[in-house]
């Protein structure tokens, strides 16, 4: 564990893509049990430092530490076994998948996932999918996807895909998460209610750090916030802290200060 009670650091974050400088010095860290929001203008550097965090893009300078541990440059299943899970801005999942085969699909250690395994404790795996045929449901129930179980993801409104995107999440057992604009294209009328199951993953203990747009979100939700600009850290502090900071007006909120 660590000792400093970050559960997330990244330190001087660095990368270029065709020329292109994404990422130019970013630092910050994720203090465990809080829900942090990950805010700045489009083309700051946030969803490439998400990608840098959970090992999408290897080619990059700098360190990341969770939980103590290096996880700079691991491969993403290796950083998500670690405890670390994130979403994405598009929800698109398995067209040929139900809702529930997608909830199931993300169940941790799975002992029928390997051949041999599989093979030398049937019962072990039958054991272990009933208990994941359980929890599926009950979380499915949690976020009100338990009728459209059935359903293939591509049935499912946008506003329901981001719902299963938390599932999914939910599934991992995660310590922390990374959910990248989980209100994205999603019908105002689910806003709410994926607003309530966030606040509920943070009240049970899991860390999350949120990019999102929305500001009344932000100010909902978070307990801090870091702003990002042109790839590095800005500034971070409460939500009326960074939103009266005229350098933050400035380049995110498009006010011009004399």
């Amino acid at each position: 564990m660590t000792t400093t009670g970050s559960l997330l650091e990244v330190n001087d974050i660095r990368a270029s893509f065709g020329g292109v400088r994404a990422l130019d010095g970013a630092s910050f860290s994720v203090e465990a049990g809080t829900i942090t929001g990950l805010i700045g203008p489009n083309g700051a550097g946030k969803t490439t430092i998400f990608n840098c965090i959970s090992g999408l893009v290897d080619g990059f300078s700098g360190a990341v530490r969770f939980d103590g541990a290096d996880i700079a440059r691991a491969r993403p299943e290796v950083v998500s076994r670690s405890g670390l899970v994130r979403s994405f801005q598009l929800a698109r999942g398995c067209p040929l998948m139900t809702v529930f085969e997608h909830l199931m699909l993300y169940g941790p250690r799975q002992v029928g996932e390997g051949v041999f395994r599989a093979l030398a404790s049937p019962g072990a795996v039958r054991r272990q999918e009933e208990e994941l045929r359980e929890r599926s449901y009950v979380v499915a129930k949690r976020l009100r996807l338990d009728h459209v179980l059935d359903n293939l993801v591509t049935a499912l409104s946008g506003g329901q895909k981001k719902l299963l995107e938390i599932g999914r999440v939910l599934l991992a057992e995660p310590k922390m998460v990374l959910l990248d604009e989980p209100m994205a294209g999603v019908n105002p009328t689910l806003v709410g209610e994926i607003a309530e199951q966030l606040a509920s993953i943070g009240e049970s203990g899991v860390t999350i750090l949120l990019i999102e747009h929305e500001m009344e979100l932000i100010e909902r939700l978070c307990d801090d916030v870091i702003v990002m600009a042109e790839g590095k850290f800005l500034t971070r502090g409460a939500f009326d802290e960074v939103t009266a900071d005229r350098r933050v007006q400035e380049c995110y909120l498009g006010v011009q200060l004399q």
